[in-house]
């Protein structure tokens, strides 16, 4: 428990202005050679490492999701099969459960070239 002494600083630091406190803080920095500014240094490089971790989570594996067929069924199926290898039955069973994944876990720019080809033959779809 806080001393009556420490009590009564403390009341008084929080009747302070901000510009009092700031004068307050140089002042002690000063006199006791020391500075408030070394904790918040301290906690810059785990701010650093979270910040890095974050990058290194960067999405590399995505998802291609037929959200609908559209008109143009047909096409959608070709394509669906061109691109999966899947026969013609397992193809058109896919398009007919829209949404459903077309494949996963693929790179940027595979999924970006699978997106466009289905977009061309009328489907809806979403990267993931």
């Amino acid at each position: 428990m806080a001393s009556e002494k420490v009590t009564q600083l403390i009341d008084q630091i929080k009747e302070l202005t901000v510009l009092e406190l700031s004068d307050l803080v140089s002042a002690l920095e000063e006199e006791f050679g020391v500075s408030a500014a070394a904790p918040v240094a301290a906690a810059a490089p785990v701010a650093a490492a979270a910040a890095g971790g974050a990058a290194e989570a960067e999405q590399t594996e995505f998802d291609v999701v037929l959200a609908s067929a559209g008109s143009s069924k047909i096409n959608v199926i070709k394509v669906v099969k061109t691109i999966t290898g899947l026969g013609l039955k397992e193809a058109k069973a896919l398009v007919d459960e829209a949404p459903k994944a077309v494949k996963e876990k693929v790179s940027k720019d595979e999924a970006e070239d699978i997106k466009n080809q289905l977009e061309e033959a009328g489907a809806t779809v979403e990267v993931k």
